[in-house]
């Protein structure tokens, strides 16, 4: 046997600079993409923790672009990713100079209006990629043929906490939501799970953002009064639900309710798409490499923006090809699956142009679950639990 692995060994090594030598011998051809960032003028995170890096969404690019390059060289294919930086006024103009170089593949991280008003410019021109938006809608009644979601939806993330929270037996939620149109859109989506898997909403509160600063010296002292008072007399119920898109107010639930309940959703236990506590699956190699890259743990828009362009990647190896309308078209196929260090393949639900992927239920340091729970099944595909099924969908492309 060691003989055997010594001469396979041999042969791979022997190999290796006849493959470099076929690659340099075909001429390199560049798949082109780009990331577009939607910047919007924020309040402070109540979290200094939380505050938004300068790469965000970029460094994610960046190791794609290594990782497509690592297969692709030996193809005779080359990766880019131009990165723009763009604001709510100046996004239209930015996705026009990219049309107009031709850029057949832009990966998008912006809110839901930009999203689809950027699709509805590239039109037939580019395949859009969205990296951050996660309404519903998008993928309903405002879904487009051009856009392929990384970015998991709002059913998928609250289906992925509600499987979770009907296995610990906690069917009884208190819901509080924000004020902003964003924060409704959030717990429509926990009250369709709530349905959907067998939950009851016991008592719903709104809490309103009034402005004014999230940080000063004596933001505890006065949330540590707030807060008891806010969440007082509620229905009994074994978990706290909060629907803050905005960030405005659920970080400061955990320890602060009237009653000693866990709190969940966007506070406490968290579904994200990713987790800087993931370990399993190659997780860990993956956060080191992205760590080594960026100096920083990575983000759901890191980890989104990665598996977008690997997407494209990934089409390009499978067909060997770099034309454009072929690997849109593999990508969209039944024949398209990739991997996301999640456990599983990850695929394209031909009905809205959402990429199929495992949630994790995540708290600030480590990755509590990840859905869909296992007594979830589901004709074709369990992932498909997680979120707007093919009976349901409003989507017409």
């Amino acid at each position: 046997m060691t003989g055997r692995i010594i001469i396979l060994l041999a042969g791979l090594a022997a190999a290796g600079p006849v493959l470099a030598q076929q690659a340099a011998q075909k001429p390199v051809e560049t798949v082109r993409a780009a990331v577009l960032r939607v910047d919007v003028p924020h309040l402070p995170p109540i979290s200094r923790l939380d505050t938004p890096p300068g790469d965000l969404g970029f460094a994610g690019a960046r190791l794609a672009i290594l990782d497509n390059d690592t297969t692709g060289r030996f193809m005779g294919q080359d990766f880019e990713a131009l990165e723009v930086a763009a604001t709510p006024e100046t996004a239209a103009a930015e996705m026009e100079k990219l049309l107009a170089e031709g850029v057949p593949f832009i990966v998008t991280l912006a809110d839901d209006a930009t999203t689809l008003a950027l699709a509805d410019q590239a039109g037939d021109k580019a395949l859009v990629l969205n990296a951050r938006a996660r309404g519903d809608t998008l993928r309903g009644k405002d879904c487009r043929a051009n856009v392929i979601h990384a970015a998991p939806s709002q059913a998928m993330l609250t289906d992925a906490l509600a499987q979770f929270l009907m296995w610990k037996k906690w069917p009884n939620w208190f819901l509080v939501s924000g004020s902003h149109p964003e924060d409704i859109a959030l717990a429509d989506a926990y009250r369709r799970a709530a349905t959907k898997f067998g939950a009851k909403i016991v008592e719903e509160r709104t809490y309103e953002d009034t402005g004014g600063s999230r940080r000063s010296d004596s933001g505890h002292v006065q949330v540590q009064q707030q807060m008891p008072v806010f969440t007082q007399r509620a229905a009994e119920h074994d978990v706290l639900i909060a629907a803050d898109e905005n960030g405005v107010f659920a970080e400061w639930l955990p320890y602060e309710t009237w009653d000693a309940r866990p709190v969940a959703g966007s506070a406490g236990l968290v579904p994200r798409s990713w987790a800087p506590s993931l370990e399993a699956w190659g997780a860990t190699q993956f956060q080191n490499r992205f760590e080594k890259l960026a100096t920083r743990p990575m983000r759901e828009e890191d980890y989104q923006t990665w598996i977008a362009l690997r997407m494209i990647g990934e089409s390009a190896t499978r067909t060997q090809s770099t034309d454009p309308a072929t690997l849109k078209q593999f990508m969209l196929s039944d024949k398209f699956e990739v991997a996301g260090f999640k456990g599983q393949k990850l695929t394209i639900r031909d009905w809205d142009h959402q990429l199929r992927q495992p949630i994790l239920l995540a708290t600030p340091t480590v990755t509590a679950s990840v859905s869909p729970q296992d007594q979830y099944l589901h004709q074709s595909s369990a992932l498909d639990t997680l979120g707007i099924d093919r009976p349901e969908t409003e989507c017409q492309f």
